[in-house]
């Protein structure tokens, strides 16, 4: 895409540079296998390709990895928990059974601590179909036990009860919501997508909202908890859905002809904030509106890159401003940038992934930790010792942020 302010956001991004090279991202732990690094193939014991990590109530660090092996078949991953110091356990591994199925899951991705102190996590394969599977909704103590398999995705006829998790959060009543991409019974075809809720400490998981495809959208692709205690996602259009009531509304935003568009996090003044793309054009922008859903402002794109790379995980900072992981990024091994909430400029930059770096590449999202320390993960790389490859790293970055 073209931007308005291409130069301007090309001076930030050279300020930013300067700014930042006394502080860079280090390797709190990384996930190494065995084999020669130049084939890159073999058996990863404590996992491989590690996803987003979150920061439990008791100060650890807990994330899924997506591959037990590299080259070879993806299945077998993990649940762990790294602490501030670098010490890795493994709380959970996705095995076969005896019939070499996965009815329990496999290849994890979400995961979120419940109000009851509980990890929550889905699984994209296994469960009801043994052979490949719709997914699975597992919890399990941050100690790895009580592992259980909260829900199976599919397991209704049609997929009614919904099939493929796309998004997790904890609404204001303590529970667990989330939507799927798929199933329901509010269309032809049950095919357009749900709102779910697991009821803290029971786990029970039950279908809240079917989308009909029309009227309200459908394939929901994201959940976000907004300053009113509503839910807010996206549809094909902005909705609102408030759990106490089961109200649904769609708000009156007219997105022009976007990709994304999706709010995932409310900013300093209270508005909702998200990043939009458009069809056709390269770059990423900023967006903001109102939670009523008036007053959209459409900030220029703060990324006018060919290759405008992969932005994910957008979250407020201590420091008032957005910060972001970009899987791709500037140099296609991913970069870490914050966003002006006022206009979507560019602020700082850090672009420290590559294959060759201790950190890795392909950072897969941030969080601030409560010390102000951003924390994440990458997909691949990072430094080995000989016999060795390395598959990815759990990493933290000390901006200066204040702590949380």
């Amino acid at each position: 895409m073209k931007g308005k302010i291409a130069l301007a956001i090309l001076f930030a991004l050279s300020a930013s540079s300067a700014f930042a090279a006394g502080s860079q991202p280090v390797a709190v732990y990384t996930f190494t296998c065995n084999g020669s690094p130049q084939q890159r193939i073999g058996p990863c014991p404590q996992g491989a390709d590690p996803y987003f990590v979150l920061q439990g109530s008791d100060g650890n660090f807990y994330g899924n990895t997506q591959a037990s092996s590299q080259g070879e078949s993806h299945n077998g991953e993990t649940v762990f928990s790294v602490t501030p110091a670098g010490k890795i356990t493994i709380l959970h591994k996705f095995l076969p059974d005896a019939d070499n199925k996965y009815d329990r899951g496999n290849n994890p991705g979400l995961l979120i601590e419940g109000s009851d102190g509980m990890l929550y996590g889905t699984t994209l394969y296994g469960g009801i179909d043994l052979g490949i599977g719709d997914g699975t909704m597992f919890r399990i103590n941050k100690d790895g036990s009580g592992f259980q398999v909260v829900h199976k995705f599919c397991s209704k006829p049609n997929c009614a009860d919904g099939v493929g998790p796309q998004s997790l959060v904890i609404g204001t009543d303590g529970n667990i919501y989330g939507v799927t991409f798929g199933g329901g019974t509010g269309c032809s075809g049950g095919d357009c997508g749900t709102i779910f809720r697991i009821t803290a400490f029971s786990g029970k998981y039950r279908v809240v909202f079917d989308f009909n495809g029309t009227t309200d959208g459908y394939e929901p692709t994201n959940l976000m908890l907004g300053p009113n205690g509503s839910l807010y996602g996206n549809s094909g259009h902005l909705f609102e859905f408030t759990p106490s009531t089961g109200y649904f509304q769609i708000l009156p935003v007219n997105f022009p002809e976007l990709t994304g568009g999706a709010v995932s996090v409310v900013g300093p003044n209270g508005n909702l904030y998200g990043l939009y793309g458009v069809y056709g054009e390269d770059g990423v922008g900023l967006f903001e509106v109102e939670p009523d859903g008036s007053n959209l402002q459409l900030f220029p794109f703060y990324n006018t890159l060919p290759a405008a790379g992969t932005p994910d995980g957008l979250i407020l900072a201590s420091d008032g401003n957005f910060w972001l992981a970009d899987f791709h990024g500037s140099n296609a091994y991913g970069d870490i940038i914050s966003l002006s909430p006022s206009d979507g400029t560019v602020l700082r930059t850090f672009t420290p992934f590559n294959t060759g770096s201790a950190v890795g590449a392909y950072p897969a999202g941030i969080i601030q930790a409560k010390s102000g320390t951003l924390w994440g993960s990458t997909g691949d790389f990072g430094n080995y010792t000989s016999g060795h490859f390395a598959a990815g790293t759990v990493f933290k970055l000390n901006a200066g942020l204040p702590p949380r």
